[in-house]
C-alpha cells in the first residue's frame, strides 16, 4: 500500500510544479498561448486513443505492470530532458507533449494496479492522502527554491525515486479479458456511470482552477491567505482520503460514491453564505469532497465491471477528467457572463450538476 501511495506523491509533485505552473509559464513566453493550449489538448486526445489500444493489449495479456513501469520511467526521462534542453524552447515543447502522453498512460496503468489489492478502498485513499502531502511539499518547500532547468531535473529525479517502489514491489494483476471497444460504447450502464462521474468531476476541477480567484474576488484575500486556504484544503484531502478509503472497504463503493453528489451540492449551495471567518473550515471541507471523488471513482469502476477490462475502462475515466476540465471552466465562464460576474451566485448555480449526476447514477445502476 505504501509503494502504491508513494507513486501518487511523486505524480502530484510533477503535476503541481511542472504541468500546472513551471512549464506553462515558461513556454508561453516563447510560443503563443493559443497554440500551446491547442497542442496540449491534441496531445491529451492522442493519449486517450493510445491508452485504449495499449489498455486492450494489457487487459488481454495481463501486461499492466510492465506498461506502468515503461511509461512511468519514460515520463521521468522526458521531464529531465526538458531541463537538459531548456535553452531550446521549441524542442522542450515537443518533449513536454510527449511527456504529457506518457504521463497519462502511466496513470491509467497505475490505477489498474489497484486490482492487485484486496482492500482497494484504503489503498486508493492512501494514494490520495499521500498525493495531497506531495502537493503540500511541492508548494511549501520546492516551488520557491527551484528555478529554470534545475526544476525539471530535480522533479524528474524525485518522481522516479517515489515511483520506483511501486515499479519494484507491486504485483502484476493477473486478470485478463478480451475487450471490444464498440461493444463497450454500446454498454448503457457504463456510459451513464461515466457521465455521472463527469458531472461531479467538472465541478471539482472548476473549484481547483478557480479557488484562488474566488477567494480574491469574494473575500479580497491576498496571496498568502489563498495559500493558507489551499493548505487547509490539502489537510482535508489527507484526512478524507484515509476516511473514505476505510468506508469504501467497509460498505462498498456503490454505497459510498453517491455521497459525493450531496457533498458537492451542499457545499456549493452554502458557499455563497460563508462568512470570512469560516473560510478555513470551508477549505477543509473542500479537501474532504475532493478526496472522496479521487478515492472512490477508480474503485467504483474496478468493482462494478469485469476486472479483466480494467485498463480500457480506466482510460475512459482519464478522458472524463480531461473533458471535465474544459467543460467545467466553460460553464463557469458562462455563469459569470449570465450573472454579471456574480461569483457567489455562479458558484451556487454549479450545484445543479452534482444533482443531475446523482439522477444519472441512479439510472446507471438500475
Amino acid at each position: 500500500k505504501v509503494s502504491f501511495a508513494l507513486f501518487d506523491t511523486g505524480e502530484t509533485v510533477l503535476g503541481a510544479l511542472v504541468f500546472s505552473t513551471a512549464f506553462p509559464l515558461f513556454i508561453t513566453r516563447h510560443v503563443d498561448t493559443k497554440l500551446y493550449s491547442l497542442l496540449y489538448g491534441l496531445a491529451l486526445l492522442c493519449s486517450f486513443f493510445l491508452a485504449l489500444y495499449l489498455g486492450k493489449l494489457a487487459d488481454r495479456l495481463a501486461l499492466r505492470k510492465g506498461m506502468f513501469g515503461i511509461f512511468g520511467t519514460l515520463t521521468a526521462l522526458l521531464c529531465a530532458s526538458i531541463g537538459v534542453f531548456y535553452g531550446f524552447p521549441q524542442l522542450t515543447l515537443i518533449l513536454f507533449l510527449l511527456m504529457a502522453i506518457s504521463h497519462q498512460q502511466a496513470f491509467v496503468f497505475y490505477n489498474s494496479m489497484l486490482l492487485g489489492f484486496e482492500s482497494r478502498g484504503i489503498t486508493s485513499g492512501m494514494g490520495v492522502a499521500f498525493g495531497y502531502v506531495g502537493s503540500a511539499i511541492a508548494l511549501l518547500f520546492l516551488a520557491e527554491r527551484l528555478k529554470g532547468a534545475e526544476l525539471y531535473i530535480v522533479v524528474a529525479t524525485l518522481f522516479f525515486m517515489l515511483a520506483l517502489p511501486s515499479f519494484t514491489f507491486l504485483e502484476n494483476p493477473p486478470q485478463t479479458s478480451e475487450v471490444r471497444i464498440r461493444e463497450l460504447l454500446k454498454e448503457r450502464r457504463f456510459i451513464l456511470l461515466m457521465v455521472s462521474i463527469l458531472m461531479v468531476t467538472e465541478v471539482a476541477n472548476t473549484l481547483i482552477a478557480m479557488m484562488g480567484v474566488y477567494l480574491r474576488e469574494v473575500y479580497s484575500f491576498e496571496l498568502a491567505q489563498v495559500y493558507k486556504v489551499i493548505g487547509i484544503s490539502a489537510l482535508g484531502g489527507v484526512v478524507g482520503g484515509i476516511t473514505w478509503g476505510y468506508l469504501i472497504d467497509r460498505f462498498g463503493p456503490k454505497r459510498i460514491f453517491p455521497a459525493g453528489f450531496f457533498l458537492w451540492s451542499g457545499f456549493l449551495v452554502s458557499l455563497p453564505f460563508v462568512p470570512r471567518e469560516l473560510v478555513l473550515i470551508v477549505g477543509f471541507l473542500a479537501g474532504i469532497s475532493l478526496s472522496h471523488l479521487w478515492t472512490s471513482s477508480r474503485v467504483l469502476l474496478l468493482e462494478t465491471f469485469p476486472q479483466g477490462q480494467a485498463s480500457v475502462r480506466l482510460s475512459f475515466l482519464s478522458l472524463s477528467e480531461r473533458i471535465a476540465s474544459t467543460a467545467g471552466l466553460s460553464l463557469w465562464a458562462l455563469l459569470l457572463l449570465i450573472t454579471g460576474d456574480d461569483f457567489r451566485l455562479s458558484a451556487s448555480a454549479l450545484s445543479i450538476f452534482p444533482l443531475m449526476g446523482y439522477l444519472i447514477f441512479r439510472k446507471a445502476l438500475k
